[in-house]
């Protein structure tokens, strides 16, 4: 049977450690970032064997689930049309002391994933993957059934793009939750309640239920 597949834009830290994870469970992963994919064949070599540097045209043919992993100051740099069709996952946080003042991130923090979506209307945008820093991701992953199993949501309008990066979460080493539709992932980002906390599967949906605004 061929591995499933896994495309991540974005070579930094982050983007590393996800790639290391993705290889160890089973997907055949790429990642791609501006420039010569040679420029970082022997770090991907090192921090994350196994997966492959690639161009992003090559990136984005290679797989339907498509990892984010970019600066925020950096996702316009990329077609608006570049993940037509696909699944395409946003990690990206806001954090004006590095990014500068982006008022459409900072006055508006539920709306940061709704501005991805607009910018890439022709994808299917999750939010998720962004709760945790990348120490956390590292350290924290656990094999499904162990006790105390760090818990990942995943917020999107498209459910069937959802379930495919819960499957993800789950495959990666975390427990996943369906955190509700796109608008939700503010919950899950700085400033909001499941950001940055490490938190079982009970412990996140109470969490996140408690933030949930009344009906």
């Amino acid at each position: 049977m061929s591995r499933p597949r896994l495309s991540i834009i974005g070579a930094g830290k982050f983007g590393m450690v996800l790639a290391r994870a993705a290889v160890e469970a089973g997907y055949d992963t790429v990642l791609a970032r501006s420039g010569d994919p040679a420029d970082i064949e022997m770090m991907v070599d090192i921090l994350a064997p196994g997966a492959k540097a690639v161009t992003l045209a090559d990136a984005i043919a290679h797989a339907h689930l498509i990892i984010l992993a970019v600066p925020t100051t950096r996702f316009r740099e990329l077609s608006q049309d570049a993940f037509a069709g696909k699944v395409l996952v946003d990690t990206m946080n806001y954090w004006a002391i590095t990014d500068g003042n982006l008022p459409e991130f900072a006055e508006k923090p539920a709306e940061t994933s709704r501005v991805v979506q607009r910018y890439f209307a022709s994808a299917k945008v999750v939010k998720s993957l962004n709760q945790l820093g990348y120490h956390q991701f590292r350290d924290e992953r656990r094999a499904a059934g162990t006790s105390g199993r760090i818990a990942m949501a995943a917020a999107g309008d498209d459910r069937e793009a959802v379930k495919s990066v819960l499957h993800l979460i789950d495959a990666l080493g975390f427990d996943p939750i369906d955190a509700g539709p796109l608008a939700a992932g503010a919950a899950l980002g700085p400033g909001g309640p499941g950001f940055g906390v490490v938190q079982t599967r009970d412990e996140l949906l109470e969490t996140l239920r408690l933030a949930a605004p009344a009906a």
